[in-house]
């Protein structure tokens, strides 16, 4: 493809590359070694292909305008000392930086418009490659309005439960009895679909903690609970009731036994997520695996996990192999149902609240083990990042996660009844 510039055009475009080289020069010089640390940059003709000297998690890509732009986030890389090798005429300059711990941006100056195409990870994770295909300045601008491009991810893909060869059938455990039901609110027509929405954490129990601010975690969650609660309630398009509506602490099994117990249709656990990097922030959907899909959902998921021992006593009472045999005999429709909620609460939500690049993990977390309920955990943000901490704590970042929540929650089964009466396609 052939690009004209006009005078002014070529003007910008050779002051945007001594722009791109400067910072490329200081970019490019971050330090060796790292895994996942980006190795090269090839541009050859349209197809561009970046390599990394390590296995990455996953990447999305958007396109920017003033000036023209391609950016890339890529999860589970490190800026590295990259080569550019390019010859083609669409691409003007490559610049990479860290956006994040785990995080690492490529930005791709474009000398004309244009959109990707045939994006995709590598079977071994190691490299990311797609085509760049020149269009027109209208349809470089609905691109743009189109939002991120997520790339095929096989290095995640590889970590989701594989399909056993043997079939063992084993009687599903009884639901948790051992403490009352909360009330259900919202619509009074029974056949409604049900949510049940539990603030994590509790009693004993702060969960993270803000140590510049001392905002506690538990404290967070209830609030933001109880605003989704009030904003279903409103709509009046679905029931809805909360595992816990006060201040106490409730062990993993409880939480995820309340709403089995309820038959809920639908059960999401609010957490917010800390780190020991203050800078980390956005928020996450977590979904179920036997295996964590990163290194940071393991860590969630070994800390999460523990809220069940108090004293050394494990207060859960199941085991993994247990939990093995359920996910595989009665858990792959709802892990799929799970997923594709986590997908729409993104969706929905991220007009209202800041979500990390890479915002969908899966995790080994005992809370989403319901074995006939979909479910997912939303991290709506890092309490151990103050700019997040006083959103997740203020009414008006309350409001706005209930107000995504809820409408990602409406969505959701709008599809899933039109799917049932068969008025849309499967």
């Amino acid at each position: 493809m052939k690009f004209g510039w006009t005078g002014h055009e070529a003007a910008l475009h050779k002051r945007r590359m001594l722009q791109s080289l400067a910072l490329a020069g200081m970019l490019f010089a971050g330090s060796p070694g790292q895994a996942g640390g980006i190795s090269a940059v090839d541009v050859r003709d349209d197809r561009v292909v970046v390599r990394f000297d390590d296995r990455v998690e996953g990447a999305s890509a958007f396109l920017l305008d003033g000036p023209r732009r391609i950016a890339l986030d890529i999860s589970g890389a490190q800026v590295g000392q990259a080569r550019y090798a390019g010859t083609g005429t669409a691409i003007a300059a490559v610049r990479q930086g860290q956006l994040s711990e785990g995080t690492a941006r490529v930005v791709l100056d474009l000398s004309a418009p244009a959109t990707l195409g045939d994006a995709r990870i590598a079977p071994d994770g190691r490299s990311l490659s797609f085509t760049v295909q020149g269009v027109s300045d209208g349809a470089f601008r609905n691109a743009i309005g189109k939002g991120r491009l997520r790339f095929d991810a096989p290095a995640d893909m590889a970590q989701r439960p594989q399909k056993r060869i043997h079939s063992i059938t084993v009687p599903i455990p009884a639901a948790s009895s051992s403490i009352g039901l909360p009330a259900i609110e919202g619509a009074r027509d029974g056949a409604r679909p049900l949510v049940v929405i539990d603030a994590g954490h509790g009693g004993h129990d702060p969960g993270a903690i803000n140590k510049e601010s001392g905002r506690r975690e538990k404290d967070v969650t209830l609030a933001i609970t109880q605003a989704i609660r009030d904003q279903l309630v409103r709509s009046g398009r679905v029931r809805v009731a909360l595992t816990r509506d006060d201040d106490r602490f409730l062990v993993l099994q409880e939480r995820y036994g309340i709403a089995r117990r309820l038959n809920a249709d639908l059960f999401i656990s609010v957490h917010a997520d800390s780190a020991e990097n203050a800078e980390a922030h956005g928020a996450t959907v977590y979904t179920l695996s036997e295996t964590a899909s990163d290194r940071e959902a393991a860590r969630l998921a070994a800390r999460e996990n523990k809220a069940d021992i108090l004293n050394g006593v494990n207060l859960g009472g199941q085991s993994g192999d247990v939990s093995s045999i359920l996910i595989d005999l009665t858990q792959r429709e709802s892990m799929n149902i799970s997923a594709n909620f986590a997908r729409l609460l993104q969706r929905e939500a991220s007009p209202y609240v800041p979500f990390r690049s890479a915002y969908h993990r899966f995790a080994s977390l005992m809370v989403l083990k319901a074995p006939d309920t979909p479910s997912v955990l939303f991290e709506t943000g890092y309490i151990s990042n103050g700019e997040d901490a006083a959103f997740l704590s203020s009414r008006e970042g309350q409001q706005k996660i209930a107000r995504g929540v809820a409408r990602a929650i409406e969505i959701h089964f709008a599809r899933r009844l039109a799917m049932r009466d068969g008025t849309v396609g499967g």
